[in-house]
């Protein structure tokens, strides 16, 4: 069915309902009000049973047309789906918006998906529903039934008939055993004396003997995988260069608990060695910890969405930076969320193999993971971890070097900050917006100074970290020393063009600006000068004024 078509659908439907709302919006319509829609329709069209809803653009209630100039370039409009997208959780945005051109003026349809199974979808952390034709929050028996959905199925719990013992890497299942050992020391003992058979139901990979597709991920032979189609056991390592461009690769397969040591050890761990002076600092580290890797990597594995047909990636690139990535939304929301809460996650995609995981010692449920990985980079002074959220695909980049000697290390180990401030920080360091409310709480703190977005680190800051160099690099030195050597120059040259006076302050003014910042600042402090009466310009030379 085209745009036109779906249009004349919606037009000759019953009204507005849950799923389907109508709006003049003749010139222009609230962002926040019509994120509270997407949200609203979102869920409504999940409860509902639907694959998607709408939100349609100058219709009036009467459900005539009436035309509308909302964003009337493609462009914005396409640029409306990140804006939403980084407002949503799970980063949703619309599947499609249409434009259609009726007689009676333009008309656009957002066409909006329905939210996923088990997961609410909220504006700016909170959910809508509708009731009628009414917005507004939605209710906490609509939040617990989507909530729910999750809880009906277990794809990782799936048996897989046919499957037998000889399906599993005696290999694997040694492994299983010591690790099983280190994370249960008190049944070592035990575990001697069982038979792989007990020691896998005990280990709860398997159910009553049965092979279940958690046995076949974790500790099947590469030959086994064709049980778990169309889910795919797949761990990719790819290494690139600083341009970006492949150098080498490799694949992995069952037994993800071997396998995972594999691409473990693939992955080049150099040598980083600090270039400071300063006793407080080691000599050198390794360039990621340990525990950051194996994290990463089995946190992909247990939280992947296999029924999506991915594969979990580690790229890894020359210039100090570790990806991962998995298919599947991130069920806690936001990594905000996580770091605040540090408790465990009340919902598991995958609870049957994350509790195996926990039993062969891969991860640790006690909830705090994440917010570990977090404090090891800021006590290594290194960036934080950078998660970002997209639709049905979760990746996070570790980066194990110093970003900005002067600032983020400097900063990451003053004991005071917490660990909410130093995110809202590497923000800053990274180059990366604030919202107002993150601004004004930095700077209520002395933080941050400078104006949005050029924001850059405080005096404060700068006195504690002992680096007030690269503080007035940022800050920049006061109008008055700029326009003494503008003066000084032409006084030296008897003139000077404007290209001479920009070589002169280009790398002495802030470093926060960008080149054409840098050139209105220059063109200012020369209209300074030129009002006050000190020099003038002829043709294209600046002089010293004879007045």
């Amino acid at each position: 069915m085209d745009a036109q078509q779906q249009l004349q659908r919606l037009l000759a439907g019953n009204g507005e309902s849950e799923v389907v709302e109508f709006k003049e919006a003749k010139n222009n319509y609230d962002f926040d009000k019509l994120g509270r829609y997407f949200s609203a329709l979102c869920n409504e069209a999940n409860l509902k049973g639907l694959p998607s809803a709408w939100l349609v653009f100058g219709v009036n209630d009467h459900q005539q047309v009436v035309g509308t100039r909302f964003r009337e370039t493609s462009k914005q409009l396409q640029s409306l789906k990140k804006e939403v997208a980084d407002k949503v959780s799970q980063r949703l945005t619309f599947i499609e918006i249409h434009t259609v051109q009726h007689s009676s003026g333009r008309v656009l349809l957002f066409e909006i998906p329905a939210a996923p199974q088990g997961l609410p979808v909220g504006w700016e952390g909170h959910y809508y529903g509708r009731d009628g034709e009414s917005l507004g929050p939605l209710s906490l028996e609509e939040i617990e039934r989507i909530r729910r959905q999750n809880r009906l199925q277990d794809w990782s719990a799936g048996l897989c008939p046919g499957a037998c013992l000889a399906d599993l890497s005696e290999e694997a299942i040694a492994l299983a055993r010591r690790e099983f050992a280190t994370k249960h020391p008190k049944l070592a003992a035990e575990l001697a004396d069982w038979t792989d058979e007990i020691f896998l139901n005990k280990a709860k990979v398997t159910i009553q003997g049965q092979i279940t597709r958690t046995a076949i991920l974790l500790l099947g032979k590469p030959e086994a995988a064709h049980w778990l189609n169309p889910a795919s056991p797949t761990l990719s390592w790819i290494l690139k260069d600083r341009d970006g461009f492949e150098r080498d690769y490799q694949h992995f397969s069952c037994p993800l608990l071997v396998s995972a040591d594999e691409v473990y050890r693939k992955i080049r761990n150099l040598k980083y060695r600090y270039m400071s002076e300063s006793s407080l600092f080691p000599e050198e580290v390794d360039q990621y910890d340990p525990f950051i890797i194996r994290e990463a990597l089995n946190n992909a594995i247990a939280h992947q969405d296999y029924e999506l047909g991915g594969k979990v990636s580690v790229v890894e690139f020359e210039d100090g930076r570790l990806c991962f990535s998995n298919p599947g939304d991130f069920i806690p929301g936001s990594v905000e969320q996580v770091i605040q809460a540090d408790a465990p996650e009340t919902r598991y995609r995958n609870r049957f193999l994350t509790d195996a995981m926990v039993n062969l010692n891969m991860i640790d449920t006690i909830g705090s993971g994440i917010r570990k990985m977090f404090l090891i980079q800021k006590n290594r002074f290194f960036p934080l971890p950078e998660y970002q959220l997209e639709r049905h695909r979760v990746q996070v980049t570790i980066t194990g070097r110093v970003l900005d000697m002067s600032y983020a290390r400097k900063l990451a180990e003053l004991p005071n900050l917490s660990l909410e401030d130093i995110l809202l920080l590497d923000r800053v360091q990274k180059r990366k917006p604030l919202t107002d409310s993150q601004s004004l709480h930095l700077k209520a703190q002395g933080l941050i100074e400078g104006r949005k977005p050029n924001f850059h680190i405080s005096a404060q800051v700068a006195r504690h970290s002992d680096d007030l160099a690269q503080y007035i690099r940022n800050r920049g030195i006061d109008d008055t020393h700029y326009k003494r050597l503008i003066c000084e120059l032409i006084q030296k040259s008897g003139s000077a063009k404007r290209i001479d006076i920009d070589k002169l302050l280009v790398d002495k003014l802030p470093e926060v600006l960008d080149r054409q910042q840098k050139a209105n600042k220059i063109k200012n402090l020369l209209q300074a000068l030129k009002i006050q009466g000190v020099i003038e310009v002829k043709g294209k030379l600046w002089q010293m004024s004879k007045s």
